[in-house]
């Protein structure tokens, strides 16, 4: 090659060199981001229990134009988030998911959701639940809340690995604190499920179970506990909080394991409206511990 055509070759690729040298990386999430997503997709596990919950409610005739309201929000709150996790949504602060097998995670649960979804607003246009409705809402949100957790689980460890490396026990912890807001729900929306006489013996030992995973998590959250890979809290003002849940909780054990006992034969009206009115401060009483721990990753 002659010296003039080397020189033409090096000015041809100099434009490409340095497009290739400015181009902006794609940073990891911060620890901050992490948190988020650690949160966010956490809550998603609630969301699905919570929107199970509310078609349940709406079955028995209870506030229902409150209830279908809540769906309607609760539906339309999943759909943005479980969009943003993939995408990055500003207004969540969620950034965009990069890794393939996480995507490939959320692309499953894409393929329930939107049966799932397609259900719920049925549901909420005609402000009914049919049989048929309720027995795909109670069939699905299970696998709907598996597939999620999948999710929830990679996320975790790519935190593990990356912005929170430093601190794997808080990965964990806000995990297991987000995955007790989804609890709040789940046993809620068994319980419910009973009331309805809706696969009574199956739901019995689903609550037993959830509700005596919610009762170990809320004290190893605290003082920790090694099988679950929870350090322990140390703050003070998270502590406090997880305190408050604990007193709500102390009132809200007893009616799950009644309706949990084989001996208790139907729930009863009155067992129905405490239930109703109490399980969403739990909710939000735990949700406040939740996002302390977040708050916790950004330091």
């Amino acid at each position: 090659m002659s010296a003039l055509n080397t020189v033409k070759a090096k000015l041809f690729l100099i434009p490409f060199l340095c497009l290739f040298a400015f181009s902006p990386l794609k940073a990891a999430p911060t620890a901050a981001e992490y948190g988020v997503v650690l949160n966010l997709s956490g809550k998603q596990r609630m969301l699905s229990q919570k929107m199970s919950k509310e078609v349940a409610l709406v079955a028995l005739g209870v506030d229902v134009d409150k209830n279908l309201q809540n769906l309607s929000n609760t539906a339309t709150l999943f759909d943005k988030t479980l969009k943003g996790l993939r995408n990055g949504d500003s207004s969540l602060g969620l950034p965009v998911t990069e890794k393939r097998r996480i995507l490939k995670q959320l692309d499953k649960v894409d393929g329930i959701w939107a049966e799932f979804y397609s259900v719920v607003q049925t549901v909420l246009a005609s402000k009914a639940v049919s049989a048929e409705q309720l027995q795909l809402i109670a069939s699905q949100n299970l696998p709907l809340l598996k597939e999620m957790n999948k999710a929830v689980g990679l996320y975790e460890k790519d935190a593990q690995k990356n912005g929170l490396e430093s601190a794997p026990g808080l990965a964990a912890t806000i995990n297991l604190a987000g995955k007790q807001r989804m609890l709040t729900q789940k046993m809620s929306k068994e319980f419910f499920l009973i009331a309805l006489q809706h696969e009574v013996e199956t739901n019995k030992l689903n609550l037993l179970e959830t509700y005596t995973l919610f009762d170990k998590t809320l004290t190893g959250l605290v003082a920790g506990d090694e099988n679950l890979g929870l350090p322990g809290t140390k703050q003070p003002s998270i502590v406090e909080q997880l305190d408050q849940v604990k007193a709500l909780w102390t009132d809200f054990m007893p009616l799950m394991q009644t309706a949990a006992d084989y001996k208790t034969t139907a729930v009863d009206a009155a067992m129905i409206s405490k239930v109703a009115a109490s399980n969403l401060p739990l909710l939000s009483e735990m949700n406040k511990a939740v996002k302390m721990y977040e708050l916790e990753a950004a330091k």
